[in-house]
């Protein structure tokens, strides 16, 4: 890095695009798919830990895991200039240290269900923080695909909402999170394209991992150690809190924050289909429909940009 670029003062909320606007290729569609496979096994995991251990050390326990898995690589470890540093630490709170404290907590109050279409959200606001942080409208393409993923998602979650539990607080909490991990996938474009994802995930979750400490250790008294909910922490720690936020970091710095987090529609697709292959579950027609809907409306958002 330069002098020059040393010496340019960005502010604490700084978005960017993404560095590729036109449609995606099979690069961006692997990294897709490969983190909605992911994360769309995230809240069995969460609700099969929760069955032994409170929020805080679900919580603590993912980030701690994730952290240990990026730590294994030496790409990891290279240096980020100390003017983004704060940078760093902010996405680290707002991606990882509050959201994955929110969701644990609100599912003491709501069935995995509800916060799974309620994530559904995460695009929408991901373009709404877009729009304010870089004085620009979404192209009408996107804006479109957008809108009908989100209806693909609703449409999907319907059929295993209706009669689900869920509270006031507990949605607020879930819809708290979402509005972050709107902002984090935009705050993280400009630090990927400059370091790469290993490097700023790496201290951004160390940061929460510090945040995470207090609320995990405080929680211990009330948890009871369940080999089942154990190994859940696994594949939530090195794989839902390790490897896929690397990758959607690497696919936002590519794509942009909205385009990137379109990824997450896929989260319930994921979850029918995993229930269809390992639990024999009958898929709903209104759900076929959604699918139908959320793979439109990620065609229409990964078209290229105006």
């Amino acid at each position: 890095m330069s002098e020059a670029t040393q010496r340019v003062r960005r502010p604490l909320l700084e978005a960017g695009s993404g560095s590729r606007t036109e449609a995606f290729g099979a690069q961006e569609w692997l990294l897709l798919a490969s983190i909605a496979l992911i994360w769309g096994s995230s809240f069995l995991f969460i609700d099969v830990g929760l069955e032994a251990f409170r929020p805080g050390v679900v919580a603590l326990a993912r980030v701690a895991l994730g952290v240990a898995a990026l730590a294994l690589f030496p790409a990891a470890r290279r240096p980020v200039d100390r003017q983004d540093l704060p940078r760093v630490a902010f996405l680290g709170l707002i991606w990882a240290g509050l959201p994955l404290a929110l969701f644990p907590l609100a599912q003491q109050w709501i069935d995995s269900s509800v916060a799974g279409m309620l994530n559904g959200a995460v695009p929408l606001f991901g373009a709404a923080w877009a729009v304010l942080l870089l004085r620009r409208p979404l192209g009408r393409t996107q804006t479109l695909g957008l809108l009908v993923g989100f209806a693909g998602v609703v449409a999907i979650s319907w059929p295993e909402v209706q009669g689900s539990r869920a509270t006031t607080l507990g949605a607020g909490l879930v819809v708290l999170a979402v509005v972050l991990y709107g902002l984090a996938v935009n705050l993280a474009v400009p630090l990927q394209q400059r370091y790469g994802a290993l490097p700023v995930l790496l201290r951004a979750q160390l940061t929460a991992l510090v945040l995470l400490a207090p609320f995990g250790l405080w929680s211990l008294p009330g948890s009871r150690l369940e080999w089942g909910a154990a190994l859940a922490m696994l594949p939530l720690g090195i794989l839902g809190t390790g490897l896929a936020f690397v990758l959607m970091t690497t696919l936002v710095g590519r794509v942009g924050g909205p385009r990137g987090a379109v990824a997450t529609y896929f989260i319930p697709v994921v979850a029918i289909a995993l229930g269809v292959a390992f639990l024999g579950e009958r898929v709903a027609p209104v759900a076929l429909l959604g699918t139908g809907l959320v793979l439109g409306g990620a065609w229409l958002t990964s078209r290229r940009e105006a």
